[in-house]
């Protein structure tokens, strides 16, 4: 892999951001991917180099330092556990009311990203990319260490080997299994008045299903309907139920697997919705600058 890229104009890209931000279009930014929370960016955007991930606003530097902290021990721990995480470079803008950060990594080809490599070929449980998907959930997901292992998160190097991309939430979990991510930052997407029950009634059972093996595969297997990989799904289940037989968990299912799935984008989708609708408060009653970037429409 490469290292990670020299910093970029990172004050130009959030010029950039801003400016999108105010007139409520993303037509000047160069969007190489949406999640569930937050955009991928390419920069610069008429040829890009890097691909940035932009944090919500921190409210000092402290909390950006506190941070930094925890996603390098993410780093090491991913890696101690044989994940190769892409080279990443936490970088600080400073702002008017806090300071905003950017997740950068070079920019990887887009045909090797993991999903567009298993379009190319027939279905099969023991092609390469499912098989180190699963193995890498085996070894690296329990009670200290979470990954979002769905395939949109693995990119494949020209040894075949793959590449974590997915770094800037890091799932951690101190020993009385309280969770190291700062769950303010977490939880900034969201309108102020509903982040107290996103905090009670979301949240804890989401950041579990990261800890638990079977759980991740469960989510790895959904995440084939997301890409339009249906075909794979009974191959992606048989390696995963290799790896869940006794104390790891129940073997999955396809029918499980298609329930999950609508079931999770029934409840991305109502919050989605409910950012949405705070945007057009912010922008239309208040008159505010609304201060994220929301993905588009989402195919589920």
């Amino acid at each position: 892999m490469t290292s990670p890229p020299e910093p970029p104009d990172l004050a130009a890209l959030e010029h950039a951001v801003q400016r999108a931000l105010a007139s409520g279009s993303t037509a000047g930014l160069h969007v190489l991917g949406q999640g569930e929370i937050s955009l991928v960016l390419g920069h610069p955007a008429g040829a890009p180099t890097s691909a940035c991930k932009r944090l919500p606003r921190f409210p000092d530097p402290e909390s950006f330092s506190r941070y930094g902290e925890v996603q390098a021990g993410y780093l090491d721990a991913l890696s101690a556990r044989g994940l190769r995480p892409a080279p990443s470079a936490l970088h600080r803008v400073p702002g008017d009311d806090g300071v905003v950060g950017y997740v950068v990594q070079p920019l990887l080809p887009a045909e090797r990203v993991a999903p567009e490599v298993l379009r190319q070929v027939p279905p099969d449980p023991d092609h390469p990319v499912v098989a180190q998907v699963v193995e890498h959930v085996a070894a690296a997901v329990d009670d200290r260490v979470g990954v979002d292992a769905q395939l949109s998160n693995w990119v494949v190097e020209a040894s075949g080997r793959l590449t974590y991309l997915d770094v800037t939430t890091p799932l951690l979990r101190r020993p009385d299994g309280s969770t190291e991510l700062d769950l303010d930052l977490f939880l900034a997407p969201f309108p102020w008045a509903m982040r107290g029950a996103v905090r009670r009634f979301v949240v804890p059972g989401l950041l579990a299903r990261y800890h638990d093996r079977r759980s991740v595969l469960l989510d790895v297997a959904a995440n084939l309907l997301k890409e339009r990989l249906d075909p794979w799904l009974p191959a992606v289940v048989a390696a995963a139920n290799r790896h869940l037989s006794g104390p790891a968990g129940a073997p999955l299912s396809v029918e499980e697997v298609r329930h999950d799935y609508a079931s999770d984008a029934r409840q991305w989708e109502v919050l989605l919705r409910l950012r949405r609708a705070d945007r057009w408060w912010q922008r239309t009653v208040r008159r505010r600058t609304y201060p994220f970037l929301l993905p588009g429409r989402i195919a589920r």
